[in-house]
């Protein structure tokens, strides 16, 4: 479960930088059209998510 976690940090991450450079990864790579108010968070809610299931996974193997 950590390892989907990491892969969305990574996707966030990826998102956010190629922004910048004028790719629009969800909507180029993936083919999913977000809504501009989305579009532009995008990034930092995917890898927010990955943060959570990273501690949400650390949370249920904890004894």
């Amino acid at each position: 479960m950590k390892y989907i976690g990491y892969a969305l940090i990574a996707f966030g991450i990826a998102d956010f930088g190629l922004s910048y450079g004028g790719t629009d990864l969800w909507g180029e790579l993936i083919g999913v059209q977000l809504p501009e108010v989305i579009w532009a968070y995008s990034g930092m809610i995917a890898a927010a998510i990955g943060y959570g299931i990273i501690n949400l996974s650390s949370l249920l193997t904890a004894e």
